[in-house]
């Protein structure tokens, strides 16, 4: 099997399961803390106005709405954690998953949260880790803690992985 090809082929599942993991989490904690969940739709109009040229926003819930920006923006958000997957694979070598250890998983998802505070944050008129918002320290510690929640999917997701191809 190509080497771009074995690494898609457990990419996908263990980045979908670990960015639905987060999706869980997030919605165990909207009910237990009132939490608001996080608005994809805004992730597509984003995405959108990209392919128009245009990159950065002084508020994205401001500008105008795209057709099917709800169902873009969750496709972004899944790929996004099919994308982080891969490098964990590529990262922690293919070794990982056939035994999949917590440390590189949790250190690429904790990592990951740069992607939202240095680009898509900043695009979308919130300021580089949300500086912008009118609680950034509150909305820093929710990405890092989500992205986190993201780390432990993607272990759980390879270990679980590991036991089916098994």
């Amino acid at each position: 099997m190509n080497a771009v090809v074995a690494y898609l082929v457990h990419a996908v599942p263990i980045g979908f399961a670990a960015t639905a993991f987060m999706d869980l989490f997030a919605l165990v904690r909207r009910r237990l803390s009132g939490t608001p969940l996080p608005d994809y739709a805004l992730v597509g109009r984003w995405i959108a106005h990209m392919g128009r040229g245009r990159f950065r926003h002084a508020a994205i819930a401001k500008t105008p709405a795209v057709r099917a920006e709800r169902a873009l923006g969750w496709v972004v958000h899944y790929a996004t954690g099919i994308a982080f997957a891969g490098l964990l694979l590529v990262l922690a070598g293919p070794g990982w998953v056939r035994d999949p250890t917590v440390l590189p998983a949790l250190a690429v998802g904790i990592g990951s949260v740069a992607a939202p505070f240095l680009l898509m944050q900043p695009g979308m008129g919130a300021g580089i880790a949300a500086w912008r918002t009118p609680d950034p320290r509150a909305a820093r510690m929710r990405s890092l803690v989500t992205h986190a929640v993201f780390g432990v999917g993607l272990f759980l997701a390879g270990s679980a992985l590991r036991f089916i191809a098994a």
